[in-house]
């Protein structure tokens, strides 16, 4: 049920960012665009709602319950750049706005940008590891948190793939 509503919650996230765009510009009803593009954090609430009551419900903790804590970080923390880079292309193909800004490919420029997306990773990662802790805390001592664990320290290898990156081009 937990993965079921993690592939609608991303479907629901790209209809909502198109449908919110398409308010934007082809139609031109700025309004009603923006209405439809506020109404994405929505879906990571009702996403941590049923997690959390399908656990006191007494489900055994495990990758789904780890996956769902995992995409709301990572939604949380890029969801907003995703939205911009969105917003830019759609600003530019309908509605004359100027070229999308490409990163840049060398030196210094190149440095800051990849130290700026390793910040975003890590704070999608560091958002996934608080939830999973909140979730370990929540079923206790006597549920199986292996699974929420695991993810913890995939979490804490992502940041540290991250790092490297970043550190590769300084």
């Amino acid at each position: 049920m937990i993965v079921t509503l993690i592939v609608i919650c991303e479907v629901g996230f790209w209809v909502l960012l198109a449908g919110g765009l398409a308010l934007r510009y082809p139609a031109k009803m700025p309004k009603a665009g923006l209405a439809v593009l506020l109404c994405e954090p929505l879906l990571e609430v009702v996403l941590l709602v049923v997690t959390a009551v399908d656990l006191k419900n007494g489900a055994e903790p495990d990758w789904m319950h780890g996956l769902a804590a995992v995409y709301i970080g990572f939604t949380v923390a890029l969801g907003h750049r995703t939205v911009r880079w969105a917003d830019a292309r759609f600003a530019h193909r309908f509605a004359g706005g100027p070229p999308p800004v490409k990163p840049p490919k060398y030196g210094a420029a190149r440095a800051v940008w990849e130290w700026q997306t390793a910040a975003r990773w890590t704070l999608a990662s560091v958002i996934a590891i608080g939830l999973l802790q909140a979730a370990v805390w929540y079923v206790g001592g006597d549920g199986d948190v292996g699974s929420l664990r695991a993810w913890q320290s995939r979490m804490v290898f992502l940041i540290g793939i991250n790092v490297v990156i970043a550190g590769s081009y300084t």
